[in-house]
């Protein structure tokens, strides 16, 4: 009983050794410029995980998603309706470059993928899917499709992705010290980060950031800031088992909606400009 608890303390300090190394290893990195929305908050990555690797691995996984969808026929089925959807995209991307000027050499993708599913994603270094799903249930106007493709937009180029993986890497490292005493294995990049694309939640400190510069890009590329409020109302309004994952880590829709609302007020001006011409 006394060896195993020494054993146990051994590993535990291990393990905080570890954490802390890593830690340590971590860069405040800004990614975006404040925009007139004002996101400005300090991000930590760890010098673990690159952008240039994290970017490579969501290509490479972008494109087993997009090859499995077109042997299932369920890839930009509707021509009509992925015209609308790569359209409204492309407005958008023309906007990305007053957060992050590189991000306008990115190699965006934008598709439709067939499922009953009510979502939308961007991968890292900008690999869009918006699902049928989405478009059939929510029935979104033109601006509040674009409120919801420039969220996830807004997604990759604060590279929330990139943080939240450098903070499983950090579990991963303690656990690396673990399985020398388990067995147990870490999880890699590319595991990783399918898990934090496709399992893990956004902070809601993530979503709030996505839900600002989703609003101003929307605006900048001549959409109507506020349809962002009516396209949550109808995401919420959808509620139990149908209520989409976006959702999850959110507060109350009350809250969430004042703050969209305070945001799509602040560029309005920025709308009638794009509006104008």
């Amino acid at each position: 009983m006394k060896k195993n608890t020494v054993t146990l303390r051994r590993v535990s300090i291990a393990v905080a050794l570890s954490l802390t190394v890593l830690l340590a290893a971590c860069a405040a990195v800004q990614t975006t410029n404040t925009g007139s929305v004002g996101v400005e908050r300090k991000q930590y990555m760890s010098s673990m995980v690159s952008e240039q690797a994290l970017e490579q691995e969501a290509a490479q996984q972008y494109r087993t998603l997009i090859g499995q969808a077109k042997a299932q026929g369920a890839l930009d089925e509707d021509k009509q309706q992925t015209a609308r959807v790569k359209t409204i995209a492309n407005r958008l991307i023309k906007q990305v470059s007053v957060f992050r000027p590189d991000a306008a050499n990115w190699n965006w993708e934008v598709h439709v993928l067939k499922s009953k599913e009510v979502n939308a994603w961007c991968m890292p270094g900008g690999k869009i899917a918006v699902y049928t799903g989405l478009i059939q249930q929510i029935k979104p106007t033109d601006a509040e499709l674009a409120a919801v493709i420039g969220h996830e937009m807004a997604h990759a180029l604060r590279e929330h992705t990139r943080e939240q993986v450098s903070q499983q890497m950090a579990t991963n490292l303690g656990l690396s010290v673990l399985s020398a005493f388990t067995g147990a294995g870490v999880a890699d990049l590319g595991g990783t980060l399918s898990k934090v694309m496709f399992t893990l939640p956004n902070s809601r400190t993530a979503e709030a950031e996505a839900d600002r510069i989703g609003v101003e890009l929307a605006a900048r590329a001549g959409y109507d800031p506020h349809a962002a409020v009516t396209l949550w109302q109808k995401m919420a309004s959808l509620g139990g088992s149908q209520q989409p994952e976006i959702l999850s880590t959110h507060p109350s829709a009350e809250s969430r909606i004042a703050d969209i609302q305070t945001a799509a007020d602040k560029v309005m001006p920025l709308y009638t400009k794009a509006v104008k011409g």
